[in-house]
């Protein structure tokens, strides 16, 4: 009974000799070929997939940014308005971006250490 009922050792084909015998397939080649240039076309050509994510985060940083130049636009607006007629708005102006003060004002300046 030495080793009847036991299967014998079949041969085993490793990586190497799996990828020769698929080189020798000829349909098998020109189909991996033909979907690799398809693949690649899908996804880095002009209309692939991540020129069209590039595109879609750029998108969305335009977006903010108009949404943060409208903003800025109306503060804007709304600061002009008030500084045609409104003398009290002109003052603070004045005063805030120019350093001006009234006749007779004195002004202390205190170091924050």
């Amino acid at each position: 009974m030495d080793g009847q009922f036991y299967r014998k050792d079949t041969l085993r084909f490793g990586i190497r000799e799996k990828a020769v015998k698929l080189l020798k397939n000829k349909r098998f080649v020109v189909r991996f070929v033909a979907g690799a240039i398809v693949a690649g076309v899908v996804l880095f050509g002009d209309h692939g997939v991540i020129q069209r994510i590039r595109l879609s985060s750029r998108k969305s940083d335009l977006q903010a940014k108009i949404i943060e130049a409208d903003q800025e636009s109306k503060r804007l607006q709304a600061e002009s308005r008030a500084l045609d007629g409104d003398a009290k708005a002109i003052e603070k102006v004045a005063r805030e971006k120019h350093g001006m003060i009234r006749e007779g004002e004195t002004v202390y300046k205190v170091n924050r250490k």
